[in-house]
């Protein structure tokens, strides 16, 4: 059925992602590549299941290829899932084994931060990539996104109740 899937959504590629040793199990989806080479967060959530971790990262990856593409930006669509709860199994070795994973895919894949992951996350993940953004700005990154991406809504939501209700 995921070929089905894939076939039907338009992914290029999935990588499931598994280290034993470090408690790894994560997804990496690349949904397109024309533009440029897929970009997108890297989430860590407890997904009650596989497959609602697979249905999350298809949809993830492909909302990704459309927003880079409204952006302007010569970047594709990807999304990457780890399956575990940030509050307990975050650690080095699992972003480490992570990094490893995108570094395989030789830059058709570049991760960024995402729910539940920050700079730190992904300073361990830059240790074993290039393949990232988000790090802090020592190495040449842009630090914590999250500022922005609040303004970015912030500045959705009051043209969206300029539009609804003008200058009332």
């Amino acid at each position: 059925m995921i070929f089905e899937t894939l076939a039907t959504t338009g992914h290029e590629e999935v990588v499931f992602c598994h280290n034993k040793d470090a408690g790894l199990k994560a997804i990496i989806a690349i949904h397109n590549t024309v533009l440029g080479p897929s970009l997108g967060g890297l989430r860590m959530w407890p997904y009650k299941s596989e497959q609602e971790a697979i249905d999350d990262v298809l949809r993830l990856s492909r909302g990704m290829t459309y927003k880079n593409a409204v952006a302007g930006l010569n970047l594709g669509g990807g999304k990457a899932v780890i399956i575990g709860d940030p509050a307990r199994d975050k650690s080095e070795a699992l972003f480490r084994a992570f990094g490893r994973f995108v570094n395989s895919l030789n830059g058709r894949y570049i991760t960024a931060e995402d729910v539940s992951i920050d700079v730190n996350d992904m300073e361990w993940v830059f240790r074993e990539t290039s393949f990232v953004t988000g790090v802090h700005q020592v190495h040449g990154g842009s630090g914590d996104p999250s500022p922005f991406t609040a303004f970015g809504a912030m500045q959705g939501l009051l043209a969206t109740l300029h539009a609804c209700y003008g200058n009332e």
